[in-house]
C-alpha cells in the first residue's frame, strides 16, 4: 500500500466493501511488454469479478515515452513559457522547459501557445485549468523529472501513455477482465484515462482517489479492485 499514508486496504464504496490490492512488480522499462507483466504478476492473483486498474506513468515507460533530460533541448518558446506557469504542491509539471518541450512535441507549438493565452487571461478572470482543457489530455499527462523516486526514471519526463482506451480494451480482452488506466496522484486527484466496456469510470475514481497504490518506490504500477460484499 501507498508508503506515505496510513491507508485501509478496504474502503466503503455505495455501501460495498471494496478491497484494493497493489500488486508489486519489478522495474519496467522500455523493453517490457505491460499484457507479459499483467500475466506474469497479476493474472494469478485476478479472481472473478476483480477489476485491474493500471498506472499511466508505467504503461507510457512500457511504450518507451520515458525521455532523459539529457536528450531534451528545450527552444525559447518551452522556456518562457515554463517560467510562467503556477507552482502546484504535486510537482513542478510543466514548469520545467524540459517538460513544457515534450508539452510542445505532443501537442504542437500553436495549440501550446494558444492554451497558454487563453489560460493566462482566464487566470485573471478568476477561472483555473483553462490551460490543460485546451493543450488536451498529453499536456496534462507529462510528468516532469524528479518526480519518480525510482531509478533510471528521476532524471527522465515522462510523457503520457499512448491510446489508454485502445490498450484497456486490448488487455481486457487477453487476460478476460475489465481494465482500467488510470492517473492518480496523492492529493486526491483521480482519473480513468482509459477504460474497457462496462465500467464506471465515476465508480473507479472514487474506489482510487485516496491513491493506494502509493507513489514513491513502492513499484506497484497496477492494482486489483475487488468487491467483497
Amino acid at each position: 500500500m501507498n508508503k506515505s499514508k496510513n491507508l485501509s486496504p478496504v474502503i466503503m464504496v455505495d455501501n460495498v466493501r471494496i478491497e484494493r490490492i497493489p500488486v508489486q512488480t519489478r522495474i519496467l522499462s522500455a523493453s517490457d511488454d505491460m499484457l507479459d507483466i499483467i500475466r506474469e504478476y497479476a493474472l494469478p492473483l485476478l479472481k472473478e469479478g476483480d477489476i485491474l486498474s493500471l498506472s499511466e506513468s508505467p504503461l507510457a515507460i512500457t511504450q518507451g515515452r520515458a525521455i532523459p533530460v539529457d536528450q531534451i533541448k528545450p527552444g525559447k518558446l518551452a522556456r518562457f513559457l515554463s517560467h510562467h506557469v503556477m507552482r502546484v504542491p504535486y510537482g513542478i509539471g510543466l514548469g520545467s522547459p524540459a517538460s513544457m518541450q515534450c508539452a510542445i512535441d505532443e501537442c504542437g507549438a500553436p495549440r501550446i501557445m494558444f492554451a497558454a493565452l487563453v489560460g493566462a487571461f482566464t487566470k485573471m478572470l478568476g477561472r483555473k485549468g483553462d490551460f490543460y482543457r485546451l493543450a488536451g489530455k498529453q499536456a496534462a499527462l507529462i510528468d516532469a523529472a524528479e518526480t519518480s523516486p525510482v531509478e533510471p526514471y528521476t532524471h527522465t519526463v515522462i510523457k503520457g501513455p499512448l491510446h489508454p482506451e485502445t490498450v484497456a480494451k486490448e488487455i481486457s480482452n487477453a487476460i478476460g477482465f475489465p481494465v482500467a488506466v488510470m492517473d492518480i496522484n496523492d492529493i486526491g486527484g483521480s482519473w480513468v484515462i482509459g477504460a474497457s466496456e462496462g465500467l464506471s469510470r465515476h465508480f473507479l475514481e472514487l474506489v482510487m482517489k485516496d491513491n493506494p497504490q502509493g507513489q514513491d518506490d513502492e513499484l506497484t504500477p497496477m492494482c486489483i479492485i475487488r468487491k467483497l460484499d
